[in-house]
């Protein structure tokens, strides 16, 4: 199997676009890094070879090949995966794109985190509408037919898969836990870097430091400091696309000690270093 030149999340949409397409590929023990995360914008990651776990608002569920997920914005989750060879394309799109009257069905569809699941006769077609898409879209991604293949994609996976747990038509029935942490959870929603020592952030959610701290490692499977540091790197690796940017200057801009220690840690999570992550992803894909 090839190895990818794309280092697992985060993409992330380029300014003017309002969808972006990926395929990513692990060999056999491959480092992989993932963590309770979320996005501004939709994402559905079509499966090739998968083995491991999705963590979403409706709990945990076992990955197979071919299945597929969808993750609408600003919903937290996570994956958990094997050392076995992994695939998939990943679809990342505007909220905007369902507003267009043609993917009413669709849109109607894709109201709600889901894992899925293709009929055996209907997976060929959805993995050839995602390859069409992915040449597409490397063509040139403002095109026509990029944007009547996105649609395509969207519109074949409305009408033939399944939610592995239903019915995915109600509304999403978040843990006490989650809700208890609303509050901080906004704040990583919507600010690049959270400074709040872990005091601080008990307090602003009206709980204990020690509840707290408990609290959020069941939640999000990683301690408190760890979640920071983690959203700050996906922070850094956004700013890498989508500003001009230095790399000392976002090693700043999100309070990271030093340039030096930035770098550290961006390879330590994402196997490369910033520069080498900007120029493999924007460099590239120009």
């Amino acid at each position: 199997m090839k190895k990818s030149n794309i280092y697992c999340e985060p993409f992330c949409i380029r300014q003017g676009q309002n969808f972006e397409v990926h395929h990513v590929v692990y060999n056999h023990g491959d480092p992989y890094s993932c963590f309770m995360h979320f996005h501004e914008v939709h994402e559905l990651i079509v499966f090739e070879e998968i083995e491991g776990s999705f963590f979403y608002n409706q709990g945990e569920s076992a990955l197979n090949d071919y299945d597929l997920v969808f993750t609408p914005a600003l919903e937290t989750h996570d994956f958990e995966l094997t050392e076995r060879p992994k695939s998939w394309h990943i679809v990342q799109f505007l909220p905007s794109v369902l507003e267009d009257p043609k993917l009413a069905g669709a849109a109607d569809f894709f109201r709600y985190g889901m894992h899925m699941r293709l009929p055996a006769e209907r997976k060929a077609q959805v993995a050839q509408a995602t390859h069409w898409l992915l040449q597409a879209y490397g063509e040139n991604p403002f095109s026509e037919k990029s944007q009547l293949l996105l649609g395509l994609l969207l519109t074949c996976v409305a009408e033939c898969a399944t939610p592995v747990q239903s019915p995915h038509t109600q509304p999403l029935q978040r843990a006490a836990g989650f809700e208890r942490l609303t509050p901080i959870i906004n704040l990583f929603r919507h600010k690049r870097s959270v400074e709040l020592s872990l005091k601080e952030a008990a307090e602003l959610c009206h709980l204990s430091p020690s509840y707290f701290s408990r609290l959020f490692k069941s939640v999000f499977r990683y301690s408190y400091s760890e979640y920071g540091i983690r959203h700050r790197l996906y922070s850094a690796a956004r700013l890498l696309v989508q500003s001009e940017l230095s790399i000392t200057d976002i090693a700043y801009e999100l309070g990271f000690s030093s340039p030096s220690h930035f770098i550290s840690l961006f390879k330590k999570q994402f196997g490369v270093t910033p520069k080498k992550y900007h120029d493999q992803v924007v460099v590239k894909g120009a």
